[in-house]
């Protein structure tokens, strides 16, 4: 049987996923289930935990082979799981040293002591980040190629520094090259992608900004027709990264911010860099600069000290942002980092609030919806009957298409989460070849 990877949480774990299928079918590894973890809150380790069950349960012979930030964060306690035969740490799930038979257990490793079972190193050693090229990405219709790794922030709610190092980039050059190999084998849309993308550069020589290298990207592979942004950090946008963002027709009108609150003081708490008013001018800027711009963002409730005035200054901040596209995290207390040290707030408050936050990004996303319908839009299929506009909002196709292409239709209507689309009149061959 062949390697399987059961992927959680960012886009930056479904790059690296591909990465291991790769090298571990070049290794010869079978019968395998890799688990990629994610630790931003206490839920995703949980679920992470609760899969791994799960796969023992249905493939009973199968090697279970655990990494991820979660595995890096907390090695011992994927170690005791009697299911795992494996953890690595995340400077090591790339190396192919690390996906050879020597180094795999070859069975099931029931009777293995727990301390033999995991290969995890010191992250905050890690200083280089190698790119690691790659043909396709299967059952995908976009690509990732990972710019930046690590982050150099120590916001008190995040542990994931702790599980993916300090910043760290890989050259212009070799992303350039990467971002041509794709294309060239058929990929209409790359996304760049990061720990803390809008960092990137800082330990390269000559220190360039990430906008320097979408200038790049955008002027040496011309044929690329789609190049979008992962989450970003608003507050370090750089002057080269807006000018394209206005003149730029094939960088994508999406950016998803990490703003995780609307309140000052609740902002400080975090060791955010930025205060409620950055945010918002930002979003404003960018908006005159490319007035038909998405946002999303990431926003944590409930977290420490928050009352209901601070929270509802999150609130009031999707309005003012134009937010459409949420991401919301109830504040989960990671242990070793700062916030999980402070008051904590009643959990029910904190799912209420998750809740309520929930429900007004479902009804921003409404509204954009709403004003979706009569325009034309070009949707990259990502299965036959639906795909993601240039705005990444969700439509189903009014006629299968095959994954990859990119379509010209008219917005009809919506179901409430994504958009119905119809073929264009003018257009009634549909696909653009």
């Amino acid at each position: 049987m062949t390697v399987d990877v059961v992927t959680f949480g960012c886009r930056l774990n479904a790059h690296e996923s591909e990465l291991m299928r790769r090298e571990a079918a070049a290794a010869g590894v079978t019968d395998t289930v890799v688990v990629n973890t994610c630790a931003v809150t206490g839920e995703a380790v949980r679920q992470a935990r609760q899969a791994i069950r799960r796969l023992r349960h249905e493939r009973p012979g199968a090697r279970i082979v655990v990494t991820g930030c979660a595995a890096q964060t907390e090695p011992a306690t994927f170690a005791a799981m009697p299911e795992v035969d494996r953890v690595l740490g995340n400077d090591r799930k790339l190396d192919p040293r690390a996906w050879s038979t020597d180094a795999l257990p070859a069975t099931a490793g029931f009777g293995i002591a727990a301390e033999a079972r995991v290969a995890v190193n010191d992250i905050m050693s890690v200083k280089e980040t190698a790119l690691h090229l790659i043909d396709g990405f299967e059952g995908r219709s976009r690509a990732f190629v990972q710019v930046q790794n690590g982050c150099d922030h120590r916001c008190t709610f995040c542990i994931i520094p702790f599980g993916r190092g300090n910043s760290r980039s890989v050259p212009m050059g070799e992303v350039v090259a990467q971002v041509r190999r794709l294309t060239r084998n058929g990929y209409r849309e790359v996304v760049l992608t990061g720990v803390d993308t809008t960092s990137y550069g800082g330990n390269l020589p000559g220190a360039p900004r990430l906008g320097r290298l979408v200038r790049e990207i955008l002027r040496h592979v011309p044929d690329l027709e789609r190049l979008r942004l992962s989450s970003i950090d608003s507050v370090e946008v750089d002057p080269d990264l807006l000018d394209l963002i206005g003149a730029e027709s094939r960088l994508m009108p999406h950016l998803h911010l990490s703003l995780q609150a609307g309140d000052d003081l609740i902002l400080k708490r975090m060791k955010r860099r930025h205060l409620r008013a950055d945010a918002i001018a930002v979003c404003e800027r960018i908006r005159r600069l490319r007035p038909d711009i998405v946002f999303g963002a990431d926003l944590i409730a409930g977290f420490p000290t928050e009352t209901e005035e601070m929270f509802a200054r999150t609130l009031d901040l999707v309005d003012q942002c134009g937010l459409v596209h949420l991401h919301v995290f109830p504040f989960s207390p990671r242990p070793g980092t700062p916030a999980a040290r402070m008051p904590q707030l009643p959990r029910q408050v904190v799912k209420d609030r998750a809740g309520r936050l929930r429900e007004k990004g479902r009804q921003a996303l409404l509204r954009h919806l709403d004003q979706e319908i009569g325009t034309r839009r070009r949707v990259l299929a990502e299965t036959e009957h639906g795909g993601r506009t240039e705005h990444f909002t969700e439509a189903r196709l009014g006629r299968p298409v095959a994954p990859g292409t990119i379509v010209d239709v008219t917005i009809a209507g919506h179901d409430g989460r994504r958009l119905m689309a119809t073929t264009r009149p003018d257009r009634p061959n549909d696909p653009v070849q």
